[in-house]
């Protein structure tokens, strides 16, 4: 397990972008204070920084896969000029009710499921049980839960009851630092 890097696993959307409805477009991205910080910290404490994003709008056939790779390039040249990235991005472009045509699918991959989680860790080198989930939803947690995250942050306040499982409720990103740091020592 010493070869194994921890990771820092992040949501996207409400956790590294501003949360706007099924976003898509550049110009309605907005980074959310806080994220640039900590990227720089993971990557000085030895994390990996790892998206993990459901993106239901592609399923529904709002925006297009390219689409979201457009942004996703956006986001991290926003990123770049401050040394903050993100090594890997995963998503689930699927939905088991309101997908359509190939993208109506259940699958592990789409959160609450840890498919993305599982397979970066797979594919990365990570280890779980150094890892953190940053989250804004119930389905980040529960996805962090079912892989064997033991540090599981909830951002924001875009749920409004508690989630199952344990985690910790955050309101600044900050907050994440001091665990990492004490994961890397």
């Amino acid at each position: 397990m010493k070869n194994l890097r921890p990771a820092l696993f992040l949501d996207r959307d409400g956790v590294i972008n501003e949360e706007v409805h099924y976003l898509w477009k550049p110009e309605d991205c907005h980074i959310v204070p806080g994220i640039i910080p900590l990227l720089q910290t993971a990557h000085a404490l030895g994390f990996a920084t790892i998206v993990i994003t459901n993106q239901a709008g592609i399923g529904r056939g709002m925006y297009t896969e390219a689409d979201f790779h457009v942004l996703m390039e956006h986001i991290r040249a926003e990123l770049a000029p401050h040394d903050a990235c993100l090594d890997a991005i995963y998503f689930s472009p699927f939905h088991p009710e309101h997908g359509v045509g190939q993208y109506k699918l259940d699958t592990d991959c789409r959160k609450p499921a840890p498919g993305m989680i599982l397979r970066a860790a797979e594919e990365h080198g990570l280890d779980i049980s150094r890892s953190v989930l940053v989250g804004d939803r119930c389905t980040d947690i529960a996805a962090g839960t079912a892989a064997g995250i033991p540090h599981l942050f909830l951002f924001g306040n875009t749920e409004a009851t508690p989630c199952a499982g344990s985690y910790r409720k955050i309101d600044s990103l900050a907050e994440v630092e001091a665990t990492m740091q004490t994961l890397s020592a």
